[in-house]
């Protein structure tokens, strides 16, 4: 495809092979096309257009030069339009395709990565579908359990793509900043972590059962889910987080920002807790939603560390035997305890973690041509993504949980390790 005087070649057939994926660059330099011919852009295909999809990883991806949107997907037509829309107005074509089946986006052999922005519970069945075809993958998070997030980890892996998990944390001065001072010493030795996360923004409610919208495919909306009838409050305003079919509620949601750089900055966010309890305020079974409204959590760590999660805030504490630092909500100003820790000077031999200052999608196009994992990969979203799973299991077993990061099993616990995945609706699978 082309747009304007952007140039595109796929780059499986540019590549060759998977083998040579991995190791050369997948951007065709300018200098071959003449030096008045600009580099080829990343082609994309975004599928999802929701408030997310189009207000934050659209909008962003529009906004790089070395970005070409070529095609928007989504299960409601109004939305998949307006994403059309503002494709082409940012262009000023007519060229973005758009679809209501998300396959068509991963089957064009044109499109470089996809841009996946849906309800939790299809993220890795289409993330898995991508990196096979041969795409790199930008995917919001988390995933749904954590036999999605070994698999999904796993196949990145196995085939050398290039994965995001999108959000903007570690590109977030503040958040990068609590970690490198964490990880260098500046608080002595970590003794806690405090995190406080959203609770959820519904009250306990029944479903609203009602006639499906026209323009709406709403058995492709719940795909692997298990069937159930349409209710206003299942879909619509993400309330479709506060139940466990779709998400794993506030917690997995808003954890994933929090508790990932907790993990950062105790050195733990290639492992995981080896122990959690907690008590959550769960709905009756009349409502709609089965997540936890409130919750209350207390992991432990090899390393001695414990990490506190309950709901009431977006900030975060870390506590060591020198001093402590934190702010006071997302993205807020750094606190600590003295002036000398907010002024300290990371030195050039000591840890500088790895961060891109223009967020997760400059991040996702830069490693596209490197190869290098971005600063939230599979891997490390996947380890995020189980320590808010396994509180989850805590809190609906009401029991106290030893976890082994290495074997990613519960132990000495049928009942958990059960839960850890879930069956999906025919025909869809991993």
């Amino acid at each position: 495809m082309m747009s304007g005087n952007t140039t595109r070649i796929s780059r499986r057939s540019f590549l060759g092979s998977t083998a040579a994926a991995a190791l050369a660059p997948s951007i065709v330099p300018a200098s071959l096309f003449g030096a008045n011919r600009p580099s080829e852009r990343v082609s994309l295909g975004f599928i999802g257009m929701g408030l997310h999809g189009i207000g934050r990883n659209l909008k962003g991806f529009l906004a790089l030069d070395d970005a070409q949107v070529v095609a928007v997907c989504d299960v409601m037509k109004s939305r998949r339009d307006d994403a059309r829309e503002l494709v082409n107005r940012q262009y000023g074509n007519q060229d973005c395709a758009s679809y209501a089946d998300w396959r068509e986006v991963i089957s064009r052999d044109d499109i470089d990565a996809v841009v996946i922005s849906t309800p939790d519970h299809w993220h890795v069945p289409m993330a898995l579908a991508a990196i096979r075809a041969g795409k790199d993958v930008c995917c919001e998070k988390p995933t749904l359990t954590i036999q999605q997030g070994r698999i999904l980890s796993d196949t990145v892996a196995k085939h050398g793509a290039v994965f995001q998990t999108s959000t903007e944390d570690r590109s977030l001065p503040v958040y990068h900043r609590m970690a490198e001072l964490v990880r260098n010493g500046r608080i002595g030795r970590l003794k806690s972590i405090h995190v406080k996360l959203p609770g959820a923004q519904v009250k306990a409610e029944a479903p609203n059962y009602a006639a499906v919208p026209d323009g709406f495919d709403y058995d492709m909306w719940l795909g692997p889910a298990p069937a159930a009838p349409y209710a206003t409050n299942r879909c619509g305003n993400q309330q479709w987080r506060n139940i466990f079919d779709y998400s794993g509620g506030n917690l997995t949601d808003w954890g994933m920002h929090q508790v990932d750089t907790a993990q950062w900055a105790n050195d733990t966010e290639y492992s995981g807790p080896v122990e959690v309890s907690g008590e959550g305020d769960f709905p009756d079974k009349s409502s709609i939603y089965d997540t936890a409204l409130q919750f209350k959590l207390h992991y432990k760590y090899a390393n001695g560390v414990e990490l506190l999660v309950e709901s009431g805030g977006t900030s975060l504490r870390f506590e060591g035997t020198d001093g402590w630092v934190g702010n006071e909500a997302f993205s807020k100003p750094l606190v600590a305890s003295s002036q000398k820790i907010l002024d300290s000077v990371i030195g050039p031999e000591e840890i500088h973690l790895y961060t891109c200052v223009g967020g997760e999608h400059r991040n996702f196009l830069d490693c596209f041509r490197s190869r290098k994992a971005p600063y939230f990969p599979a891997e490390i979203g996947h380890r995020c993504a189980t320590a808010l799973h396994i509180g989850n299991i805590a809190m609906l077993l009401g029991k106290t949980l030893r976890w082994n990061p290495e074997t990613e099993a519960f132990v000495d616990n049928d009942d958990a390790n059960a839960m850890r995945s879930k069956p999906m609706r025919k025909p869809w699978k991993l």
